[in-house]
């Protein structure tokens, strides 16, 4: 395969202090439907997840814990992992920052800007907030806070520094040069604006706690957590080995997926330390926004951080990754609850495209003795529903290319109506009596659509997708997109018996089982 058919997509490393919530979901299953869109597309994919398992805050609770740090690590990365197979991720890998491999490539990294002269010892004086993980300058606090609302202090020690001041004009050009290297637009100009403001110089070490990795040669400091962990998208593809297999093929990255709170690590800092480092930038970075939940803020004290081991219960898989992914466009903040998750999967999945299914395969089952029925021709609306089908990968590509996750949704389900209203308007049921060979080829032209909706449906929801392709007896080496073009429904294919794909959800009528909110 060749170079330009790879993708490498990243979610960020989870931060060890805390266990997965809904933030954490979100970016997880939009990395996840793209890696998989692009493997259905023929693409070789890297789609890398995993864990950031270092800093003071790690430290500090497992402290708290009464456990050592790597336990309390070892203890919440394993979480990250049962969220991911909760909810169908398809990770080619999990990198954790406390693992051999990543140790060796940040040691690499740093020596390198050694090397290069882009580091030196200094003594910082500064805000720093724990909880972020991060240094701010005065005029960015707001009532004494960080902009995120957590509290800092003030900090002075010996430090090692970056010469981030030095790549303010070479990030400028980087930026103009490429502009799709951050995205949405909105979060492009708040970088942009960010660095034409000034940069400083930045601390990239620590002496006042030990939980990191040692600074080569001084070990009485320890990396700063960030240059730690941005350092994983390169770890878990072999750097420092630049001539690696999965190095020389997957960077620079495709896409890194992150929240909105940490695009100024991600399009600011990691670009100026690969390239300090000789190393290109990733090609793309593109930051989601915040999900409140029935209105609120997420936060403990409120107890509204649901585990997504809650929702998934609830739910079912296939009906949140939906919800996720269609609510709301990639780049905004959005409210999650249940009403409108109930809306999403009754509406959306079990009315619309669910009962579109259903019809069409019993009446399948029912009169064409369970097999594919034989076309006899195709009339003007047969052919205009088969066109509206075979046009949706074509139309999706550019859209998922942005993330734009909800227009592609969005794009899927106009045809999903069309077909819907394909059905009342051929009336199946009263050919049956009329017109058996039109009956039949109504019936093959929905099953065809079914099939291509299917097909195009399952990096969304891959269970239900599956489902489906199986009641159409689809060979599993048939279900990339290629044989959206390159195979069809035969005639007189045995059918199993149907069986609905998306149920309905009906609350439970016992006091506090509505809903997970």
């Amino acid at each position: 395969m060749t170079v330009e058919r790879r993708f490498f997509v990243t979610t960020p490393i989870y931060y060890v202090n805390d266990l997965p919530h809904l933030g954490h979901a979100y970016t997880t299953v939009a990395a996840d439907a793209l890696a998989r869109f692009m493997r259905l597309d023929g693409y070789r994919v890297k789609f890398l997840t995993g864990t950031d398992e270092h800093g003071q805050k790690v430290e500090t609770s497992a402290r708290a814990a009464g456990i050592s740090p790597q336990e309390f690590a070892d203890r919440i990365s394993a979480s990250f992992r049962a969220m991911a197979e909760l909810l169908a991720i398809s990770n080619d890998d999990f990198i954790r920052t406390t693992e051999p491999r990543h140790q060796r490539a940040v040691e690499a990294l740093w020596k390198e800007l050694e090397r290069r002269g882009e580091i030196y010892l200094g003594r910082f004086s500064g805000w720093y907030s724990v909880r972020d993980e991060a240094f701010y300058g005065e005029s960015e606090l707001m009532d004494g806070k960080a902009p995120t609302g957590a509290d800092v202090e003030w900090v002075e020690e010996e430090n090692y520094f970056f010469r981030l001041s030095n790549w303010q004009d070479k990030l400028l050009a980087y930026y103009d040069a490429n502009p799709e290297a951050i995205g949405p637009k909105s979060r492009r100009n708040e970088v942009v604006s960010f660095v034409k403001s000034g940069l400083n110089d930045l601390s990239i070490s620590r002496t006042g706690f030990s939980w990191g990795i040692p600074v080569p040669g001084n070990p009485r400091h320890v990396m700063y957590v960030w240059l730690d962990a941005l350092a994983n998208y390169v770890s878990a593809i072999g750097y420092p080995d630049t001539h690696s297999p999965d190095f020389s093929t997957f960077w620079p990255a495709d896409l890194h997926l992150v929240g909105k709170d940490i695009l100024r690590f991600h399009a600011v800092y990691w670009p100026a330390f690969l390239m300090a480092a000789g190393l290109q930038p990733p090609r793309r970075v593109f930051a989601h926004g915040w999900w409140t939940v029935e209105g609120q803020k997420m936060s403990k004290s409120l107890g509204n951080f649901i585990p997504p081991r809650r929702l998934e219960a609830t739910y079912g898989r296939d009906a949140l990754r939906y919800f996720l992914l269609r609510e709301l466009p990639f780049g905004s903040d959005g409210d999650f609850s249940h009403r409108a998750v109930v809306a999403r999967l009754n509406g959306d999945l079990a009315n619309d495209f669910g009962n579109l299914a259903q019809r069409a395969l019993a009446m399948i089952h029912r009169n064409c003795s369970a097999e594919v029925p034989q076309p006899h021709g195709f009339s003007e609306e047969d052919e205009a529903l088969l066109a509206a089908a075979r046009g949706l990968l074509p139309a999706l590509r550019p859209l998922m290319r942005e993330q734009a996750f909800h227009l592609a949704l969005e794009t899927i389900w106009r045809v999903v109506a069309e077909a819907n209203r394909y059905v009342d308007a051929m009336a199946p049921w009263a050919l049956l009596q009329s017109d058996r060979k039109r009956m039949e080829s109504v019936l093959y032209t929905l099953a065809e659509v079914i099939r291509r909706l299917a097909i195009i449906v399952q990096p969304f929801v891959p269970d239900a997708a599956g489902r489906l392709l199986d009641q159409l007896s689809v060979a599993p080496e048939a279900r990339a997109f290629a044989a959206l073009e390159e195979s069809f429904l035969v005639a007189g294919t045995p059918l199993p018996k149907p069986q609905g794909v998306f149920p309905r959800f009906v609350a439970k009528k016992e006091a506090g089982t509505e809903g997970p909110c």
